[in-house]
């Protein structure tokens, strides 16, 4: 059977970027999305085999449609290779720390942190009893420690936590055949990332790609953008 990989929100943008070049590289792709519509209409768009390509609608930040999609993945395929935890939301350039609204930022958490939390926790025993995985979770150079600027609270403090989370999930799955790493995919032409900045969504999600395809003996716990370790 080929590698199964679930991409989340990957209707547009860099998680379709994603989806693209894992189906160039020959993986069986499970695409979704919150929107059933556009998850629908982003499938029919690429118009590849249905064997190679399936949508299941998933809202990261509901733990009844987590259940749902584990639930699917498992009956129809009984095991799950690669997870890309790539569903983001809210750069919130308008607040800082000190102004920002929390119930916003409380969002953001839910998708941002506690929906790769949750995804891990109920995939990563499919692929523990498989003895092989990669779980990439896509955080963002924002996140980083050293980023003294004071723009993006909410959304910056999510990807900090989440780079955290990366190295706890690491540690507990050590010599298990699965491999956790965040990555950085840079500052992605998409509807969040806004049409000044400075990569593409291939470049962006090549970056993504390159923890996906590790070898066995790659790296677990860390940081990386275009396969080069960043600061935490």
């Amino acid at each position: 059977m080929d590698q199964i990989a679930l991409v989340t929100g990957a209707n547009r943008g860099l998680g379709l970027g994603v989806v693209k070049k894992l189906l160039q590289l020959g993986y069986t792709v499970i695409l979704t999305s919150r929107d059933q519509v556009k998850g629908q209409e982003a499938i029919e768009e690429l118009d590849i085999d249905k064997n190679k390509l399936y949508f299941q609608q998933l809202d990261v930040s509901s733990s009844e449609s987590i259940n749902r999609c584990f639930d699917w993945v498992n009956t129809k395929f009984g095991k799950l290779d690669v997870l890309v935890n790539n569903a983001g939301i809210n750069y919130d350039t308008w607040q800082n720390a000190m102004n920002a609204d929390l119930q916003e930022c409380h969002k953001t958490m839910m998708v941002n942190l506690f929906g790769p939390w949750e995804m891990a926790q109920k995939f990563y025993p499919l692929m523990e009893k498989n003895g092989f995985g990669r779980i990439v979770n896509v955080s963002s150079g924002a996140g980083s420690l050293t980023n003294e600027e004071i723009g993006t609270p909410g959304y910056s403090i999510s990807k900090a936590a989440l780079n955290m989370l990366t190295i706890k999930l690491a540690g507990q799955a050590k010599g298990s055949g699965v491999l956790i790493n965040a990555v950085s995919p840079g500052w992605v032409r998409t509807d969040m990332g806004g049409e000044d900045a400075d990569r593409s969504i291939a470049e962006g999600a090549e970056s993504i790609v390159w923890a996906v395809t590790i070898p066995d003996d790659g790296p677990h716990g860390g940081f990386f953008k275009d396969g080069k370790r960043l600061n935490w």
